[in-house]
C-alpha cells in the first residue's frame, strides 16, 4: 500500500482546514458581509472535500476493492471496512455539498455554509482519524 501518497494528500487535506480555520468569521453576519469571506471559505470547503475523496479513491484502488460506478461509491465500499457508516453517512453529506459549490445547483445558501463551518468542520477530523486508525493496522 502505498502508504506515502495517502498521508501526503492527508497532508494537504489539514493545510486546506488550517486555512479555512484562519479565515472563517465570527459571526453569521460578518460572513455574509464578506465576498471574500464567503469565496474564501466556499472554495477552501470545496477542496477540503475533494482531498477527502481523492483519499478515498486511492484508499479503494491500494485495497483492490473494485472500480466504482460512481464517485459516492468510493465511500460506500470504504464502509465498515475503514470508515464507520456513521462518518460515511456524513461524508456523503459533504460530498453532495461540494457538488452545490461546484456547480452552483442553486445559489448557495449562506447559513448553510456558515453551520458547515460552524459545526461540521470535526468531521473532517473524524475522517483523518479513521483513516490513520486502519493505516496503522495495515
Amino acid at each position: 500500500m502505498d502508504k506515502e501518497r495517502i498521508y501526503a494528500k492527508m497532508d494537504e487535506m489539514d493545510q486546506y482546514l488550517k486555512e479555512l480555520q484562519e479565515v472563517i468569521p465570527d459571526s453569521l453576519e460578518s460572513y455574509k458581509a464578506s465576498i471574500e469571506k464567503k469565496r474564501a471559505t466556499e472554495r477552501l470547503l470545496q477542496i477540503t472535500i475533494e482531498a477527502v475523496m481523492d483519499i478515498c479513491a486511492m484508499l479503494v484502488k491500494e485495497l483492490r476493492l473494485g472500480l466504482p460506478s460512481v464517485e459516492e461509491d468510493f465511500l460506500e465500499k470504504l464502509k465498515e471496512n475503514v470508515l464507520e457508516p456513521s462518518l460515511v453517512k456524513k461524508l456523503k453529506e459533504m460530498r453532495g455539498f461540494k457538488n452545490i459549490l461546484v456547480h452552483g445547483y442553486s445559489k448557495i445558501d449562506d447559513e448553510r455554509v456558515f453551520e458547515i463551518l460552524s459545526e461540521k468542520l470535526k468531521d473532517f477530523q473524524g475522517f483523518r482519524m479513521e483513516v490513520l486508525e486502519f493505516l496503522g493496522k495495515n
